[in-house]
This record gives structure tokens, C-alpha cells and sequence, in this order.
């Protein structure tokens, strides 16, 4: 597989520390490139203590850099839910046709970006009210995949997640 860069959405804090060891772990072991993106200017803290520093503050991430946009999930994902640059980046990457995956909590940002009408998707059992109301088809699966979009329900789903993200972006890796 060619080189390709992911960008790799955290929340200050409160992000799921075991979402985001495994799916980093399989996208690096798969040859991806991991910037890790947050809008703390300093060390982003998991829900059982894991800290991390960003790579690149969120305002500054820019979608033509990378080949495909992850958000982990975790309680304080919740907090992100209508951050407009979030939103906003999300969507810039569905219109240059890249791919997007949110795992737990995350899927409901693409939900409140306008992203989820009419597809197929899941996330943590108890958000699933925000997808079907923005148009969605949830699914108790997982995880779930339509087109570009890639969906996992909870940390117990994040290494077949990050298994098909590296699927998806190996077999478009001329389209991206």
C-alpha cells in the first residue's frame, strides 16, 4: 500500500483510550501515516487516563492532506457533537470523496453534519435516537460500512473498524 495519511480525531478529553490504541496501532501496522488531530492546545486526556499530544490542533487540519478522517469515540465526544470546524471538515471530506469513520459516540457528528441521510450505520446503542433522527438507518452491528462511510458501534468493535478502514483505502487507493 501506497503511503497515505489519516487524520485521527481525539477529544480533549474523555476519548476512548482502547478505541483509540487499537485503531491506531492497525493503521500504522497497515503502513498508514497517524496525524493525530484535537483542538487542545496541550495533552488530550483518555477517560482512563491516557495522554496524548496532537499532532495538529483540529482548526488547522486541512482534508486535502489526508486520505481518510477517524473519529474515535468515548464520552467526550459527546462535547464535539456540533463543533462547527468538526462538522465542517467532515463534510469537506465527503466532497472531495474521501472516506470518513466515526467508531462509538462519533457517527452522531456526521449525523449533525447532514452526512447520515438515508444510510446505513450504528454507534453506541444509547445515541442511536441521533442517527435515525437525522435520516439513518441504524443497524445493532459492529460494525457498518456504506460507500465511503464506515461506522463501529464500541471499543469491542475497533479492531475490525480500523481493519476495514485499511481495506477501504488500500482497494481506492487511486481514487482518493
Amino acid at each position: 500500500m501506497k503511503s497515505k495519511s489519516v487524520l485521527l480525531v481525539i477529544a480533549a478529553s474523555n476519548f476512548n483510550d482502547n478505541e483509540f490504541l487499537t485503531i491506531k496501532s492497525v493503521l500504522e501496522k497497515a503502513g498508514l501515516k497517524v496525524f493525530i488531530a484535537s483542538d487542545a492546545p496541550g495533552l488530550c486526556v483518555g477517560k482512563n487516563g491516557l495522554k496524548i499530544k496532537a499532532d495538529v490542533l483540529l482548526y488547522n487540519a486541512n482534508h486535502s492532506n489526508f486520505a481518510a478522517i477517524v473519529i474515535i469515540g468515548g464520552s467526550g465526544i459527546k462535547d464535539y457533537w456540533n463543533n462547527e470546524k468538526l462538522i465542517q471538515t467532515s463534510k469537506n471530506f465527503v466532497a472531495s470523496k474521501k472516506l470518513i469513520a466515526a467508531i462509538c459516540s462519533a457517527p452522531v457528528i456526521f449525523a449533525k453534519a447532514g452526512l447520515m441521510g438515508e444510510k446505513n450505520a450504528t454507534c453506541y446503542p444509547d445515541d442511536k435516537k441521533e442517527l435515525t433522527k437525522a435520516g439513518a438507518n441504524y443497524f445493532d452491528e459492529s460494525t457498518v460500512v456504506d460507500g465511503k462511510i464506515i461506522t463501529g458501534r464500541d471499543p469491542n468493535s475497533s479492531q475490525e473498524f480500523a481493519e476495514l478502514i485499511t481495506e477501504k483505502i488500500s482497494s481506492n487507493i487511486n481514487q482518493f
